[in-house]
């Protein structure tokens, strides 16, 4: 399974905490895109695609959601529930994600810009991609 969870260093005190995203350093890879998601409902679940190249760390700022990660082989879940922790994702990886908490806000750092042709939406053509 092409993925981990990462966690970020919390600086602090009793002002607040505070922790830094640094490219190449505590995330793995240079950052060219970064995008966040918010006011999902619960009974809805977004996903469902596999990235070709796409390295991703994707941090719960705010609330949870429930990861599904497939590698054609293997389906592990993942709670993301702080924003102290950081889900890398690395490419050939199907993810979906559900039952999110009212107010879940996610914040995505990604390696490439956006390329819809780097996308598979469909999982029985994930599953064909995994055979190449």
């Amino acid at each position: 399974m092409n993925y981990k969870l990462i966690d970020m260093t919390v600086h602090g005190d009793n002002r607040g905490k505070l922790v830094s995203l640094e490219g190449n350093k505590n995330i793995p890879f240079e950052i060219k895109r970064m995008y966040y998601m918010f006011d999902t409902l619960p009974n809805e679940s977004r996903g469902f695609h596999a990235h070709t190249k796409l390295e991703q760390i994707i941090i719960a700022m705010d609330g949870a959601c429930r990861f599904v990660l497939d590698d054609g082989t293997n389906r592990e879940e993942v709670l993301l529930n702080r924003p102290d922790v950081g889900l890398y994702i690395g490419p050939g990886m199907w993810r979906e994600m559900h039952d999110f908490s009212y107010g879940c806000k996610l914040v995505v750092l990604a390696s490439e810009y956006y390329d819809e042709k780097e996308y598979i939406r469909s999982y029985d053509e994930f599953l064909k991609s995994l055979k190449k």
